[in-house]
C-alpha cells in the first residue's frame, strides 16, 4: 500500500464553534494548544456536524466563551489521513494510541504529547490533516488541518 492509496480527498461543510466577537477569524485556527497543536502551529479543528462540535466542546473548558456560535465552513482539501482506517494506521506505522492519548496534562507540565509527535510525522510527509474519531461520540468525526488558504490543494471558506 502506498502513500496515496491511504490518503483521502474532502469536499464538504463542517462546523466550528466560535465566540461570535472573533467571527471574522474563524479560519486563522485556534489560538491556544490542542490535541494536534502547539500554540504556535496554526491548526484548523473542525467537526462533521453540529453535534460533533458539542460533543468536542465537552471535553474543553477553561478559558473559553460561554457564549459560542457555530459556523459553518466548506473545505475542499486533499491529503488527508484518516485515523479511522485501520489499514491506514497499519501502512503508515501509526498507532492510534499516540492520537488519543490524553494529552492536556502533558501541555500543562510543559512536555510534548504523542498526538504532536503524530502530526508533526503527518506533515512531514506532506498531509494536509487528519480525520479524528470522536471519542465523546463513538461514531461522529473531525477534520484537523494543518494547513489551508495557503496552497492550491486546501482551501477553507466560512458560509453565511
Amino acid at each position: 500500500m502506498g502513500r496515496a492509496d491511504y490518503l483521502t480527498d474532502i469536499n464538504g461543510i463542517f462546523y466550528r464553534a466560535i465566540d461570535p466577537a472573533y467571527r471574522n477569524f474563524s479560519l486563522s485556527g485556534s489560538r491556544e494548544p490542542g490535541r494536534y497543536s502547539d500554540s504556535n502551529q496554526p491548526t484548523l479543528y473542525l467537526s462533521s456536524s453540529p453535534e460533533g462540535v458539542e460533543a468536542a466542546m465537552k471535553s474543553h473548558s477553561g478559558s473559553r466563551s460561554a457564549n459560542l456560535e457555530i459556523v459553518k465552513v466548506r473545505v475542499i482539501t486533499e491529503k488527508i489521513f484518516d485515523l479511522r482506517n485501520a489499514e491506514a494506521l497499519l501502512a503508515a506505522d501509526i498507532d492510534l494510541n499516540d492520537a488519543i492519548a490524553p494529552w492536556q496534562e502533558i501541555v500543562h507540565e510543559g512536555g510534548i504529547p504523542k498526538s504532536w509527535k503524530l502530526r508533526n510525522r503527518l506533515e512531514s510527509l506532506g498531509i494536509n490533516g487528519l480525520i479524528d474519531p470522536s471519542r465523546k461520540a463513538p461514531g461522529l468525526w473531525h477534520l484537523v488541518l494543518f494547513s489551508w488558504n495557503q496552497n492550491s490543494t486546501s482551501h477553507a471558506y466560512i458560509l453565511e
